[in-house]
């Protein structure tokens, strides 16, 4: 996703402060831009195959309680994470994280990272 490094640090802020939840932006490997916390350990890290695997299914996937949590790193877990496609091609992923002692999953979060993933889909196609 070159050249969307600073457009997609500026969607990751506008998230943090709508929602107060830790939001990563990834390419198909790396997080390329992260807000609200944990930006050390996220930023230029790669993917988990976990995450890895929720892009290859192409489908919005939300944290469901009971479920076991799907790992980003050591500390923080996938809440929600929606596909960045564009053109059908799997681009990267908008996620809402949380640390594993404090799962959070909201149906804002579903629908903000449902919508900015489908925005930078269509951004990528022009």
């Amino acid at each position: 996703m070159g050249g969307l490094g600073d457009f997609s640090a500026q969607l990751c802020e506008s998230l943090y402060k709508t929602t107060g939840k830790m939001v990563t932006i990834t390419d198909r490997d790396a997080c390329i831009s992260v807000a609200g916390g944990g930006r050390r350990e996220l930023t230029d890290k790669n993917i988990s195959p976990a995450l890895a695997q929720i892009m290859e299914g192409r489908q919005i996937y939300q944290h469901q309680e009971g479920s076991p949590a799907l790992p980003v790193t050591d500390h923080y877990v996938v809440s929600t994470a929606a596909p960045i496609l564009s053109e059908g091609d799997v681009l990267g992923c908008v996620v809402f994280l949380c640390e594993k002692d404090h799962m959070a999953v909201g149906e804002s979060e579903y629908k903000l990272a449902q919508t900015i993933a489908g925005f930078l889909g269509r951004h990528m196609e022009t």
